[in-house]
């Protein structure tokens, strides 16, 4: 349980000292992801793959090692917050052990995540594997676009000539100009779009292929790129009426696969639950079905205490104050941070699981005062976070919502889809296969306690 102690004179020093609040503070930002490959930031991360059901990542990283001298497509998905990223840094890091050369990236730097084109992903993608092999002294220039810069460059009124720089300066020169810009972006799209299946080969072929034989030469095992934050492309409706995800991912996802070497993508979770998600997985998947990450189970379905989910959710908020202490010697201190230990278990259990929902619980106590913070102070903090979801829930929903709390099952209509999406319901992963439970946080509503006839559990 836990992670590794870097060095245990570090850990009996920090016991010493008071907690630093201000790094706590900072290791609690819950808009910050783990750099995994970053020793200092590695002490905060917590392996929840025991209690999740499956271990995700082992399975990817399978996929690619038995299969390295092929290409392979794979799809990760699960709500957004839930630690999908943290995960993928994981991943990236244990293949860079096993010999693979790693490229990972966050499309939304680089897309207006609200108007994406297969295009798009795929000029994305050749500019993040190119800047990568230029920093490592590895520069390829495809020929194909030397006559496609010279040909858009009317559109961009920006020359771009790739004898005079790296290739990746070529492109990032088209994402800077059209990510603001719908005009532009449209008139690229209009130009570039015919041309999409030589502007793949021409990737594959000229860019990837090259760079897979270069790597080999490194004695690398072989190129994989990950592409994180394409499941928060917007689920807006096209005029073909199909949404934007469905576009992507559905009906241009045979050209997403083709890419020559091994891939992984996030999709949107809504997707797992489309009346076509055979076609996806067949499509874009390689017939594997994508993998979800579930929540941390703080409850079994049954609604009893897991205390073995609930203890590594303990931990990563311990790990985070004291990041030099072996696992077993911080719950000593947890004196330090809560008045009570009872109030950290509360701070777990009201989280359900969701890495990012329980940083921001614990940064927005940490606003509030210093520590040890009595129960009040969480107390206050949740009641804030209740108040502002039930806001967003009407009627229809609240209906819905009890569905899935009397059956804990979720069905694939939209009205579904969006109490997923909204993050009112949680999925998790047992023995017995996958359950949904709502966010505990609306049990603190009186809409829920009426309709259940509890009581709300800070004993208002």
């Amino acid at each position: 349980m836990g992670n590794p102690v870097l060095n245990s004179q570090e850990g009996r020093k920090e016991m010493m000292m008071p907690l630093d609040i201000p790094r706590f503070f900072k290791a609690c930002n819950p808009s910050k992801t783990i750099a995994y490959d970053n020793p200092a930031e590695r002490r905060f991360y917590i392996d929840f793959a025991p209690v999740r059901g499956t271990n995700l990542i082992h399975l990817m990283e399978r996929e690619i090692q038995l299969r390295a001298d092929e290409t392979t497509c794979q799809l990760f998905t699960g709500h957004i917050g839930c630690g999908k990223s943290t995960e993928l840094f994981r991943l990236k890091a244990e293949l860079e052990q096993e010999g693979f050369y790693v490229v990972y990236f966050e499309s939304s730097q680089l897309l207006d995540m609200a108007d994406v084109d297969i295009t798009d992903i795929l000029l994305a993608i050749a500019q993040r594997v190119s800047e990568r092999l230029e920093a490592d002294g590895i520069r390829i220039k495809p020929n194909y676009f030397r006559t496609l810069f010279a040909e858009i460059g009317d559109i961009l009124q920006t020359p771009i000539d790739i004898s005079q720089v790296d290739f990746s300066v070529g492109i990032a020169k088209i994402t800077a100009r059209t990510k603001d810009s719908p005009r532009l972006r449209d008139q690229l799209r209009q130009r570039i779009e015919p041309r999409t299946n030589s502007l793949l080969q021409s990737i594959n072929d000229e860019l990837l292929g090259q760079a897979k034989i270069r790597l080999e030469q490194q004695g690398k095992q072989g190129l994989v790129v990950i592409i994180d934050n394409l499941d928060r492309v917007d689920q807006r409706q096209l005029q073909s009426g199909r949404t934007q995800p469905e576009y992507l991912f559905i009906d241009r996802g045979e050209q997403l696969a083709r890419l020559n070497c091994h891939v992984v993508y996030t999709i949107p979770l809504a997707l797992v639950f489309s009346n076509e998600v055979e076609t996806l997985r067949q499509r874009l998947g390689g017939g594997i079905a994508p993998q979800v990450l579930p929540m941390v189970p703080a409850r079994k379905r049954s609604g009893e205490v897991y205390e073995q989910g609930l203890a590594l959710l303990r931990q990563m908020i311990l790990a985070r104050a004291f990041p030099s202490i072996e696992p077993a010697q911080r719950v000593i201190l947890i004196p330090e941070i809560f008045q009570e230990p009872e109030t950290l278990d509360r701070l777990c259990l009201v989280s359900g699981g969701h890495v990012r929902n329980l940083l921001a619980l614990m940064y927005n106590c940490l606003r509030q005062d210093n520590p040890p913070f009595s129960r009040a102070v969480l107390e206050t903090v949740i009641r804030e976070q209740r108040d502002s979801l039930e806001r967003a829930i009407d009627e229809n929903e609240w209906e819905l919502i009890f569905q899935v709390v009397e059956r804990q099952s979720v069905r694939g209509d939209l009205e579904f889809q969006a109490l997923l999406r909204s993050m009112f319901i949680f999925e998790y992963r047992d023995e017995q296969g996958g359950w949904y439970g709502i966010n505990p946080v609306l049990e603190e509503t009186q809409k829920y306690q009426t309709r259940f006839g509890l009581k709300r559990q800070n004993g208002e």
